[in-house]
């Protein structure tokens, strides 16, 4: 399945997985001072892809 992420850090990003039904997960890049959480919001029915959109935030600690 591909993750295809919109918004936030990652937007333009896509994520291989090979996970069953993606429920969303929070995601940072290195050196970030911050996690985005990201959530589905369509999943296309015949590929199984997936479009994925910001919807918060929270600092990172270290």
């Amino acid at each position: 399945m591909i993750v295809h992420f919109v918004g936030g850090s990652l937007a333009g990003l896509k994520l291989a997985t090979t996970e069953g039904p993606w429920a969303g997960s929070w995601f940072s890049t290195e050196g970030a001072a911050e996690w985005t959480l990201y959530v589905p919001v369509y999943r296309d029915p015949v590929t199984g892809a997936v479009m994925a959109e910001a919807r918060a935030t929270a600092l990172r600690r270290r």
